[in-house]
């Protein structure tokens, strides 16, 4: 697959709470071979701090060459870019890693966690564009706070897939977690199910998936230098007792082929 190293401009900035931001770039070689699920690594700064790029998963990516990343402001490179302008321009290597596996013929289930929301955007669009029937397709968004989910409800909403969501605290939508969503759902036999989230929930879509015998994929997330697999800094175990490589072998990954506590 094809990896390009773009000098992107920033063409629009989005402060969607506090902390969370979405900005928009120019980068027309990394949209147009992108994948769901899919990583680009960002130079953050001009000068040696923060030395390393930093992985952002791909949120959205458009027909007119731009691509969207969505983070939240917790350290020292996302501070650097949630300080950004625009007119600015960044240096973007990707499309990085291994996205998701659409089954054009099962139904669909995507389930984002917390920042685990950004990369199921982007497959909620490919989902939706689909040319099959949509009714048994379904979105679940959860997080701790009505800051982490409502400002993205309607980019979901767009695409017409049923749309439910959860929150830690119960500002917005249920008060628990996306797993009691899933739980509560008649889902069909043959769906396939999508996520990406923290280490915790994507455990219990695993051990659920397993217990229905459906098909499940999750994108993992780790802190990972190079994003080609030779800083091995994002190995993760493997259900055959060795490991895999987030940035090269995944970041999308069968919950089969993943070693769990459990």
């Amino acid at each position: 697959m094809s990896q390009h190293q773009e000098k992107a401009r920033i063409i629009r900035f989005e402060q969607l709470s506090d902390l969370n931001v979405r900005i928009t770039l120019e980068a027309p070689l990394i949209a147009g071979s992108a994948e769901a699920g899919q990583f680009v690594m960002i130079r953050t700064g001009s000068g040696q701090d923060p030395l390393l790029r930093r992985p952002f998963s791909l949120h959205q990516t458009s027909s007119g060459g731009q691509i969207q990343i969505y983070f939240k402001n917790v350290g020292r490179g996302t501070d650097i870019l949630a300080h950004a302008k625009v007119g600015e321009m960044l240096d973007v290597f990707g499309p990085l890693g291994r996205g998701f596996s659409i089954a054009d013929d099962k139904p669909a289930c995507l389930i984002g966690g917390g920042l685990g929301i950004a990369p199921m955007l982007f497959l909620a669009k490919i989902i939706s564009s689909l040319g099959r029937d949509h009714s048994q397709d379904l979105i679940i968004l959860g997080g701790r706070t009505r800051e982490d989910v409502e400002p993205l409800v309607d980019d979901f909403k767009q695409f017409g897939l049923a749309l439910h969501c959860a929150t830690d605290d119960g500002t917005y939508g249920i008060k628990g977690y996306v797993t009691d969503i899933l739980r509560s759902e008649q889902l069909a036999e043959n769906t396939q199910i999508y996520g990406c989230g923290p280490d915790n929930m994507l455990e219990v879509l695993h051990q659920f998936s397993s217990s229905r015998q459906l098909s499940c994929q999750v994108s993992v997330e780790s802190v990972m230098a190079c994003g080609m697999g030779a800083c091995l800094g994002c190995n993760v175990d493997s259900s055959d007792g060795n490991y895999l490589h987030v940035c090269i072998d995944g970041p999308v990954f069968d919950t089969g082929d993943l070693a769990w506590n459990s």
